[in-house]
């Protein structure tokens, strides 16, 4: 096999694991919304991984940094409990609006969802301690380590905390690359990885997904 049949066969791959679970007329236009405001959604397979975590933590409370147009809120939502609330953070009105939007879209009734404006590292120190099954980043990057030291404090044991767009279209790995960003996203990884109460791995779908398990013996 040459190179170029190689790479070939891991671009129809990525293909494929993103197609697998096609979206639905809700998400296309949420995430067409998404493209619309300029805040870039998740890809199609991180989304059904964030229900698949849900599902799996069988989630009442969960939060999400970065509310975007409310791709990946929908996704966590199908995956939590019926009476499950999801609180969503972002600094943009216009963003919670179109989340707004796409939820009531998809029929879940205001009470799901709790929409906070404010800038996540002041909102997430107001959250409560043990309160929440999953904690999900999609916001700035460079607060990233931020988010860590306070996202992994609201876990319950056994509960979980994921990062998107950790692998930076693979700049993460590039020692000669010393943006902000990238040091703050090798920040993150290496204290995720050395936690002793967390359970971790990362996982190559959409540009990178880093997940952690808060296990019982140390929450």
């Amino acid at each position: 096999m040459n190179s170029e049949t190689h790479i070939t066969g891991w671009v129809d791959l990525g293909e494929f694991i993103e197609a697998y679970l096609p979206e639905d007329d809700v998400l296309a236009t949420a995430r067409l919304r998404a493209e619309q405001l300029g805040c870039p959604p998740v890809s199609c397979a991180t989304g059904s991984t964030l229900s698949f975590l849900t599902a799996s933590v069988q989630a009442k409370a969960v939060v999400e940094i970065g509310t975007g147009a409310g791709v990946s809120g929908l996704y966590l939502l199908r995956g939590m409990t019926p009476d499950g609330v999801l609180t969503s953070i972002d600094i943009e009105p216009e963003f919670h609006r179109s989340a707004r939007r796409s939820f009531l879209d998809a029929g879940y009734p205001s009470g799901r969802t709790r929409l906070i404006m404010g800038r996540a590292l002041d909102v997430l120190s107001r959250l409560t301690t043990g309160g929440y099954d999953l904690v999900f980043a999609d916001a700035a990057r460079v607060e990233y380590p931020g988010y860590f030291d306070l996202g992994v404090q609201l876990l319950r044991p056994g509960g979980v905390i994921a990062f998107h767009n950790v692998l930076a279209a693979g700049q993460i790995a590039d020692p000669t690359r010393r943006e902000p960003e990238l040091l703050a996203l090798r920040d993150v990884a290496r204290a995720v990885r050395e936690d002793a109460r967390l359970v971790p791995t990362l996982l190559p779908m959409g540009n990178g997904l880093l997940v952690a398990a808060m296990t019982t013996a140390h929450a």
